[in-house]
């Protein structure tokens, strides 16, 4: 098997263990990488054990994502691992600090993380919070301003990759001004294109560099009134050449309600419009099928790029654990428990 994987597709499980059928699924489908949610979290010792099966299943060190940003969106939790308030929270309460606390936590996160096997974190999140966005999202942003979100999501990226965890940002081209909640309807954003630029892509050209990003199920009708930017070829030439994003690009879930159709013309969709990866997250069998009748095999741009991201996972950086969580409850920012 390649070291990267054979297919396009980044794949959840149903459990907290692998079913027969799922280890013959993925040998036979060699995905990228693999995704864990809050089912298959149970304590360290079975976090562990599952990550280690996974790899074993495809016979390589496979990707494994996880969605850790802290507040809401966080799949590890008290009383195993630490539990945080929501990003923009710790933000606003932390000031001229806020890009220092947040890359602090993020250090903290990793460090758990890469103890379990789990060498990607979704995150940061690069879109910027304003007066519309919608409540599913906003808290979880990092700030009201480019600046301010650049900064603080660079800090975040940066603190991943120390730990050996591959940051993923998120939602290219930016989720910010989305009104609806993409698990349940499709949003359709209507600012200019030089709105846009000067704002929205903001923080995602400075982020260019990172190695891995997720898509935004969302409509920017300045550039096609049709498709959400996953699956439109518009989009995503707007993410390789205006934003200049050339890493490893993956879909936000296809399971969301924001796509229509079923998951093999969803994926066929986002694979045209020049995704790299789909990715499916519900862990049903059925569904994975359908995935990956339409993702295929990688192609050699999408090999290319993958290669870059995992070439970008190293040894983590020693650091004081503890010393930083002291740090951060001097400034009122400590974990609230685990």
């Amino acid at each position: 098997m390649s070291a990267i994987g054979r297919m396009a597709a980044i794949f959840g499980c149903d459990g907290f263990d692998l079913s027969g059928a799922e280890r013959a699924f993925f040998r036979e489908a060699d995905p990228f990488g693999f995704i864990l949610f809050a089912r298959n979290i149970d304590n360290p010792d079975q976090v562990e054990r599952l990550t280690r099966s996974l790899r074993e299943a495809v016979g390589r060190d496979a990707p494994i994502l996880i969605d850790q940003e802290g507040g809401r969106v966080q799949r590890l939790r008290s009383p195993h691992w630490r539990e945080w308030i929501p990003p923009l929270d710790a933000a606003e309460t932390a000031g001229a600090d806020a890009a220092r606390v947040l890359g602090l936590r993020a250090r903290i996160m990793a460090e758990e993380l890469r103890a379990l096997g789990i060498d990607a974190n979704c995150a940061p999140v690069a879109d910027i919070a304003g007066p519309e966005t919608h409540p599913f999202l906003r808290n979880r942003c990092y700030g009201v301003t480019p600046v301010q979100v650049y900064e603080r999501a660079r800090a975040v990226a940066e603190a991943h990759l120390a730990a050996g965890v591959l940051p993923v940002v998120k939602h290219l081209p930016g989720h910010g001004r989305a009104t609806a909640d993409t698990h349940l309807h499709l949003p359709t954003v209507t600012a200019s294109r030089a709105e846009l630029a000067a704002h929205d892509f903001a923080p995602f050209k400075a982020l260019a560099d990172l190695p891995l990003a997720m898509t935004a199920h969302i409509i920017f009708a300045a550039y096609d009134p049709d498709r959400p930017a996953t699956q439109s070829p518009d989009m995503i030439r707007v993410i390789r050449q205006e934003i200049g994003f050339q890493g490893l690009l993956m879909t936000d879930d296809l399971n969301m309600q924001a796509l229509s159709g079923d998951l093999g013309q969803r994926t066929r969709a986002a694979m045209a419009a020049g995704c790299d990866i789909a990715l499916h997250c519900k862990g049903d069998m059925a569904e994975m099928l359908q995935v990956a009748a339409e993702a295929g095999d990688m192609r050699p741009d999408t090999r290319a790029r993958a290669g870059a991201a995992l070439a970008r996972r190293r040894p983590a950086n020693s650091v004081d654990i503890a010393a930083l969580a002291a740090d951060l409850a001097a400034m009122g920012q400590g974990a609230l428990d685990g």
